[in-house]
């Protein structure tokens, strides 16, 4: 009865770390669903393979390297972390505080050249580069007054 009890108790953990490893494998065939939800012939060899691993007795390490081995890293949901995997999730991250930086130091740029867009308008005639200067010299007030703004500390 102790022999039966094992077998049974070992045919349930295969069955569970077989489970769990086909949950994070990709199906081949889908593309978009995990072999243990797959019908496909390539998910239920899979499947099986997983399982005859895994009564070989294999890690789920082993397991997961040999199917990486065999069908390339697309076939894992999670796939390693290493430069490229790292370029590209922090891409839109580099990406996005580009366009920031860009924007700021343009609204910057607005705010410091109104005056001197005011002026060109009511003349008629652009600025000379002589002319800003001076218009941005007596426009700009002194350092003393910009100490509230936190970039001037």
């Amino acid at each position: 009865m102790e022999n039966g009890d094992e077998a049974v108790k070992k045919t349930q953990v295969v069955d569970a770390r077989a489970r769990n490893i086909s949950h994070n494998v990709r199906c081949t065939e889908c593309g978009s669903q995990s072999i243990e939800d797959s019908q496909a012939d390539v998910a239920i060899l899979l499947r099986k393979l997983i399982r005859d691993e895994i009564k070989a007795g294999k890690s789920d390490k082993e397991i997961y390297k040999k199917l990486e081995d065999d069908f390339g890293e697309t076939v894992l949901y999670a796939p390693k972390f290493d430069i490229q995997t790292a370029a590209l999730w922090l891409s839109p991250l580099v990406v996005a505080g580009v366009a920031t930086g860009l924007w700021a130091r343009q609204r910057l740029r607005q705010k410091t050249n109104v005056h001197i867009m005011a002026l060109d308008l009511i003349r008629g005639v652009p600025l000379t580069r002589n002319e800003k200067q001076v218009m941005l010299e007596i426009l700009t007030p002194p350092a003393s007054h910009l100490r509230w703004k936190w970039w001037s500390k």
